[in-house]
């Protein structure tokens, strides 16, 4: 068996690799747990949304990437699809809407963050 450390966008994960000389299918193990973000990269991980100013209604990035630009700003009303923030990645600009009407009560991000997928970008009330 072999050990190896893989980064796939960012995220760093510990495979053990077995040779099956023998032949016979290998039944698949559970993938490893992934390690800490890289030291280069300290603002992967999502800021805590301010206790104050907190809304109930979440708004998630659907995918990982860096904030590109704030479309809204805390005290904004928003209809349901209305974008709130573009994060780009791979050189696309992706609009993260809100999914449903309100009044934007925090904006978790700022441009230039890098976030993960399902991280809190932005709340409604």
């Amino acid at each position: 068996m072999k050990n190896y450390t893989i980064t796939v966008n960012g995220n760093v994960y510990d495979v053990v690799v077995e040779e099956n000389t023998s032949g016979a299918p290998v039944a698949a193990k559970a993938p490893a747990a992934p390690k800490a973000a890289p030291k280069a990269a300290p603002a992967a991980a999502p800021k805590a949304a301010p206790a104050g100013g907190a809304g109930s209604v979440k708004i998630e990035a659907g995918a990982a990437g860096k904030v590109f630009k704030l479309e809204k700003k805390v005290g904004d009303a928003v209809k349901k699809g209305d974008a709130v923030v573009i994060i780009e990645a791979m050189k696309m600009e992706i609009p993260v809407v809100a999914p449903e009407d309100g009044t934007v009560a925090s904006v978790d991000v700022a441009v230039g963050d890098a976030v993960e997928a399902g991280a809190v970008l932005a709340t409604l009330n």
